[in-house]
Formats: structure tokens, sequence, C-alpha cells
């Protein structure tokens, strides 16, 4: 008789077990064994987002930029379509990109290039040249004439938007045969003819020189512009109509995507940084962090973040999100690093929402490439995730778990905004997860949507959440 008692009590107990919620038998045993021993504290600063420097304007219903800093859009692909009517595309779109949440636009390089009407403006001639002069073939740019680029900015100012310019300073193409006593030969390096009669340029101006055999690095076989002859730094940035005082204080580029920064020193672009001022960001195509700090840092600029791009690929494409763990220029210094999942020049990640879900809740300057909003990917989900940066992406930020399929992360909030937390999920099922919030006893919901839970944190402000499959939620306080 006792023994079946005894049967019958620990039967009982194990129908009050079973009965228990799931939540509160994992909050007792399992949680800890589910996330990171600690939380990864991946950057550490005061939590203020990142910025450009001043708006253009203030103009009442426009853009203006939230807690969580502001998105550029790369305004332009390779080969964007023949005839003259790019800066009308663009021009037409700032509004509704505006309304978006996104705060500025690249532009591609603006002047007359070598090819004319047909060229993307990377071999330049005339860098005054705006579509406004009959050389290289055409009239206007491939992309328009002057007065419709004036128009684009000017509109871009009205939506209170950045313009950055793209600046190929490295190289020029375009010019015309002469003899050169360096070489022995004959190069295309007389450009004393170029129909603006600025920033004329000869064999001096070009390595091999006076000033050397060469610098950095050349492009491409194109003449490669020397940042050591005065000549060069005066009409680059010293005169008052020099190229970067022109473009800012003439035609109102805000500021400046460099091309082929590996070409010339960083003291080129920190001394034009010093000269005339505006955003700057550059173009170091190199996946090694070290590299990319030491450019930023030395030429007083943010750069865009090539050791995320390749990180990103990795884990989206290739099944192993325990990659976003490793360094990156974001984590090194947010101020200086400008995320970006696909440009003009490379594509090679194919998985791309969750790319955008990560750039667009982490730190840094994300941006996005105009063919993947316009053409390629869900126009409503980006702007979901733009709004999401825009009003909730703040603070530092701290890693919460990783695995191949798996990655949760925090943003801890900046100056009363609460921040986030985003949950990334490559795998075939849905996932949850316990993870450590900063908020205690507080209601909670998926800002994306793919979820349907308001759960509340406990009051040591841990809380269940989950993500579907192939997918992410971004969780925060439901206010």
């Amino acid at each position: 008789m006792k023994k079946t008692n005894f049967f019958l009590s620990m039967l009982a107990l194990a129908l009050v077990s079973s009965c228990r919620t799931t939540d509160e038998l994992t909050t007792e045993t399992s949680r800890q064994e589910e996330v990171h021993n600690k939380t990864v504290n991946v950057t550490h600063h005061d939590g203020r987002p990142f910025s450009t420097g001043s708006s253009s304007g203030s103009a009442q219903g426009k853009f203006t930029a939230g807690p969580g800093g502001g998105v550029l859009m790369q305004g332009f692909y390779w080969d964007v379509p023949q005839g003259g009517n790019w800066w009308n595309t663009v021009k037409d779109k700032l509004t509704a990109w505006s309304n978006a949440g996104i705060g500025a636009v690249w532009l591609p390089p603006a002047s007359k290039a070598q090819n004319g009407a047909y060229s993307m403006g990377y071999d330049p001639t005339d860098y005054y040249d705006f579509g406004d002069f009959n050389q290289n073939g055409s009239m206007e740019t491939r992309f328009g004439s002057r007065a419709e680029l004036e128009a684009l900015i000017t509109k871009a100012h009205t939506e209170n938007m950045q313009v950055y310019a793209d600046i190929v300073i490295n190289h020029n193409s375009g010019g015309q045969s002469e003899a050169n006593p360096f070489t022995g030969n004959n190069t295309w390096t007389n450009f004393s003819g170029v129909a603006s009669g600025k920033f004329q340029r000869n064999y001096n101006d070009f390595y091999k020189n006076s000033y050397g055999n060469n610098d950095e690095g050349a492009f491409g076989g194109f003449p490669d512009l020397c940042h050591a002859n005065p000549h060069v730094q005066d009409w680059l940035w010293g005169r008052d109509d020099s190229v970067a005082k022109y473009y800012k204080n003439v035609m109102k580029f805000d500021g400046w995507r460099f091309d082929y920064v590996k070409g010339f020193g960083p003291w080129v672009v920190n001394t034009w940084n010093s000269k005339v001022g505006g955003f700057s960001v550059g173009e170091l195509w190199d996946s090694n962090v070290n590299t990319l700090e030491w450019w930023a840092n030395n030429a007083n600029s943010s750069v865009f973040d090539f050791a995320a791009y390749y990180k990103m690929d990795e884990a989206f494409d290739n099944g192993n999100l325990n990659a976003l763990n490793d360094d990156m220029m974001w984590k090194r210094n947010p101020y200086k690093a400008v995320t970006f999942v696909a440009n003009h020049d490379t594509d090679i990640i194919y998985n791309k929402m969750p790319a955008y879900a990560y750039i667009l809740t982490h730190e840094g300057y994300p941006t996005i490439f105009y063919r993947d909003y316009e053409e390629w990917l869900n126009k409503e989900r980006l702007n979901n995730l733009i709004w999401i940066h825009n009003n909730k992406a703040t603070g530092t930020t701290s890693i919460l778990y990783t695995d191949n399929d798996e990655y949760i992360a925090r943003r801890n909030g900046y100056n009363g905004n609460p921040g986030l937390v985003v949950y990334i999920n490559t795998s075939s099922n849905w996932q949850e997860r316990w993870i450590e919030t900063n908020w205690s006893s507080q209601q909670i919901k998926d800002f994306t949507g793919n979820s349907n839970w308001y759960p509340t944190t406990q009051g040591d402000k841990w809380v269940k959440i989950q993500c579907p499959p192939n997918s992410y939620s971004v969780w925060s306080l439901n206010l």
C-alpha cells in the first residue's frame, strides 16, 4: 500500500510538472544554455547616432533624421539607360524616397567623360562640363544636362535630402596625344583644350613626371593624376573655383564619394575635406578591417565597410551566421563606416533581405542600392526596415546569440529611445530563443509584423522571442 501511494504521488508530481508552461520550465532550466555564456558588447561609445553633418534645410513635412540617424540611397547602377534622362528619373523619385526615410542620395560622376553620352563618368575629361559643352561627341552626359542636374539637386534640398557627388580624381581620360619627355614617347595627357577652360592639364600633371615615377596606384592604363603637383592641388581644392569648391558652392553638392582611393594617399581626401568640408566616404575595396580603419583615420573620412560586406556574404549565402561575430569597420568605428549590401561594382550577396535587416538594424551608415529598392526586392519590406532603422536602431551594439543559422543582437538605446533586438533566422523552421533585454516587465512586439507575439519581459529583463524561417524579426517596446 505504501509503495502504491508513493507511485501515485510521483505520477501526480509529473502531471503537475507537465502542466507548467514551456516558458516557465525554460526560464529555470535551459535559457542560459541557449545563449552565449555572456553578452558580447561589440561597441563602446556614448550611443549617439551616425551623422552626416547639418541638413540642407528644414522644410516642414520633409525628411528629418530620426533617432537612428540617416539612410543613403545609391541613386544609380552600372549602365543606367542612355539618352540623357537619368537625372530626371532620379528627381522624380526623391519625394517618395524622402517619405520612406532616406536622407541622402549618391549620384554617379556628373561631369563629361571620354565616352561622352555613353560614359558612366568614371573616365573623366572635363570636371566642369555637366552637360553644357559640346565635347567628346555630345552636349549632354549620359545622365542629362546641367540644368537637369541642378533641378535634381534643388529638388533634393527641398526634400531636406543631401546629395553626394562621385569624385574620380585618381585618373583622367580623353586627353589628346602629346610628346612626353618623361616617358620618351607620346602620352594621352594633353587636356589643354577642355571646353570649360578650367583645370587644363598636360604631362607635368601625370605620373611619371618631375615629382616621381608613380604614386600609390594606377587604374586601367589611364593617365594617373599627380596629386603632389601644386597645380593639381590648386585646381582640385585650393582655388575659389577649384573642383571641390565649385561642386560645393556652385553646384550645391553636400558631400563626396571618392572613387578608387587605393590609387592615392589618404592625405588627398584629408586635405580636400579640411579645405571644403561636407560628408565624405572612400571606396577602399579591401576586406582587411585594419586597412579600412587606417585609411579612414588618415583620410579623416568614412569608408565603405567591405569587411562587413564579405562577412555578410559568408553568413547569409554560405550558412554561417557565426561569421557576423568577426571584425568589421562598423565595430571598430561606427562613425566612419558606411555599410552596404550591393553597389554598381559588386553584387555577390544573393540572400539580400537578411543582409538589409542586418545593416538597417546595426551601426554605421546603411546604403540602399537603387536596383534592390526599385526593381529586385520587396520595397514595402525595405521601407519597413528603413523605418525601424530611423526610429529604433539606437545606441551601442551587443551580440546575444549566434550559431550557423541564427543571429540575435541588441541595440542598447540612446537618449530615451529604447533600442531594439534583431533576430535573423536562415533555417527552414521557426526558431525561438530566450534573450536578455534592457526592459523589465514591459510588453514588446515585432515591428516587422513577421511575428504576432506580444510577450512581456520578466522582472529580470529576460523574454522569449521568435523568428520565422528564412526571415527576421525586430523587437522593441510596444509604444
